[in-house]
């Protein structure tokens, strides 16, 4: 059986060299923090200061302009978004006067020992029950107009963070478009001050949200990053292997339904509680485990999103600390990654450095946090040996098989001597043996990076090596 490209057609070769320069090739995205501060027991903000430190996070955003912790930050080398809160608006809009002074006192008066980077104006405008919508455009336009006073708007940049229910529609992810009354009084406005001042959009995005609300149709492995057979944008045709992307690029998809296909987005909130109420299904630790360790990975390791390839994901965890007087469901007290005694909720890597040799997140009971071993439904977990292989998926028929096993062992450069005739892994001499071995082959050469054993479904990973006879499957990690 050759496994050399034949009649291989041309949109094969295109998906697989885009899946190439999207996990392979590109660059690291970055993590962040929300530091939030509705409890009574949290540790000082010096404290605070050094845990960052500790855990090598370098970037941090506020929802005010606290001195306390402004002034613990200073000469830290973090970098800072801080906020103008959705109560200040009204004054921020109406009066420049307001906007100037709260500038040069919360703003120049820290600036640069504090390394603010950005200021939230608002947050979540559109669902603010105190209907201050009206408000957020011209807040941002006299904002900006007082750092051009200080001459800080080369150094600070002005955004707002939004909700996704902003959106009208959001699946599929192509579909992604405004609330239509938001788009004209609201949405085109801010982002022209976006582009203008050459800032970015700030969303707020939790699939914790769409999972607890629909785990009746929403795979779990889906929502926590684990590997699974994806799903396909009836739109465009790109396969979404989590729903983060998916809901990413709905917004990306808004907004270039309305021409803003050049502004960037920054991930100003996302997260999953590890506790929360009997109704919040999914809501414990090692899915919030899950969620945030695979998201971390996902985000240091490279790769835009399937409709923006090329951007880097830039992404605020939320958030730092449990907060015990949240109101609302148990959830919105759980969130955090750590509790006020500054002792991890569970652990998980936060740095490319603690991405090495960490193949699993734990609760801090230290125990494993088990998933579902992977069958041809395309669930994964990862072996106590932290190994892991890329076999084929025999369920998607000869023709797609054959096709995934030309490219791998053609242009995706997978070492397939050893399945020709008279080598060592030619038998069991079947289609789905040797795309096995090819598989496994293009995935250990990229280093089992997130989206190298996918083939369009052709190929899935499994935690125990895999059994074809007296072939064995190289582990060999390479970067």
């Amino acid at each position: 059986m050759l496994c050399f490209p034949q009649n291989q057609s041309m949109a094969t070769i295109s998906y697989f060299l885009l899946i190439l320069s999207i996990f392979v090739f590109a660059d690291g995205g970055s993590i962040g923090i929300n530091y939030g501060r509705i409890a009574d027991n949290l540790p000082s903000p010096v404290n605070v200061v050094q845990l960052l430190k500790s855990q090598g996070l370098d970037r941090v955003k506020l929802y005010d302009t606290e001195p306390t912790v402004l002034k613990a930050l200073a000469g830290s080398g973090i970098k800072v978004i801080v906020a103008l809160p959705n109560e200040l608006l009204n004054s921020a809009a109406l009066q420049q006067n307001f906007a100037y002074t709260w500038v040069q006192k919360n703003i120049a008066a820290y600036y640069p020992s504090t390394q603010i980077q950005a200021i939230a104006v608002g947050n979540e405008v559109f669902v603010d029950p105190n209907n201050t919508t009206q408000f957020l455009v011209p807040a941002m336009r006299n904002v900006q107009a007082a750092l051009v006073k200080y001459n800080l708007d080369s150094a600070i940049k002005v955004s707002s963070p939004i909700a996704l229910s902003a959106l009208q529609s959001s699946y599929p992810s192509s579909a992604g478009s405004f609330k239509t009354e938001l788009v004209e009084p609201v949405i085109k406005p801010m982002m022209d001050f976006l582009r203008q001042t050459g800032s970015y959009l700030m969303v707020n995005v939790y699939p914790f949200f769409a999972y607890t609300a629909n785990a009746d149709v929403i795979s779990l492995d889906y929502a926590l990053f684990r590997e699974n057979s994806g799903v396909v944008d009836s739109g465009n045709g790109l396969r979404y292997v989590s729903l983060f992307e998916a809901q990413i690029d709905a917004v990306f998809a808004a907004m270039s339904a309305l021409k803003y296909n050049d502004l960037k987005m920054v991930v100003s909130e996302t997260g999953w509680p590890s506790k929360g109420d009997e109704s919040e299904t999914g809501s414990n630790e090692a899915n919030a485990a899950a969620y945030n360790g695979n998201l971390v990975r996902r985000v240091l390791t490279g790769g835009g999103t399937p409709l923006r390839p090329q951007a880097t994901l830039d992404v605020f965890l939320f958030a730092l600390f449990n907060e015990n007087q949240k109101t609302g469901p148990t959830s919105e007290r759980n969130y955090g990654l750590f509790y006020p005694d500054e002792q991890k909720v569970y652990n998980i890597p936060l740095t490319t450095e603690g991405l090495k040799g960490n193949n699993q997140s734990t609760p801090v009971n230290g125990s494993k946090i088990q998933e579902t071993p992977v069958s041809g439904n395309g669930n994964a977990s990862t072996s106590s040996s932290g190994k892991t292989w890329c076999v084929a998926n025999g369920k998607v028929g000869e023709k797609k098989l054959q096709a995934a096993i030309d490219y791998a062992c053609g242009e995706g450069g997978a070492d397939c001597r050893q399945i020709q005739p008279g080598a060592t892994c030619y038998d069991p001499n079947t289609l789905e043996a040797h795309a096995s071995f090819a598989f496994n082959s293009f995935y250990q050469k990229n280093g089992r990076r997130s989206g190298t054993c996918d083939f369009q479904g052709a190929a899935y990973i499994v935690t125990q090596p895999p059994n074809y006879g007296k072939c064995e499957f190289s582990t060999e990690y390479s970067d």
